[in-house]
């Protein structure tokens, strides 16, 4: 049996992490400056996810509030 096994419950059963409303905009405030920190060389892939997550965020906060 490897050690390396996920079990039931585990964070690596690819469930979602619950967050506060507090949470989410700590995180988004979080993103939206590592996105400006980003270097002009940094792959586009990173760039794109980040803008989804911002994007996702900002609505799952816009939807929160009504």
């Amino acid at each position: 049996m490897s050690g390396f096994r996920s079990h039931d419950g585990q964070h690596s059963d690819r469930m979602p992490i619950k967050r506060s409303l507090d949470e989410k905009k700590r995180l988004l405030v979080q993103l939206k400056e590592q996105q400006a920190a980003l270097k002009p060389w940094t792959a586009e892939a990173v760039k794109t996810s980040m803008a989804k997550r911002i994007a996702d965020l900002e609505a799952e906060l816009r939807s929160a509030k009504r």
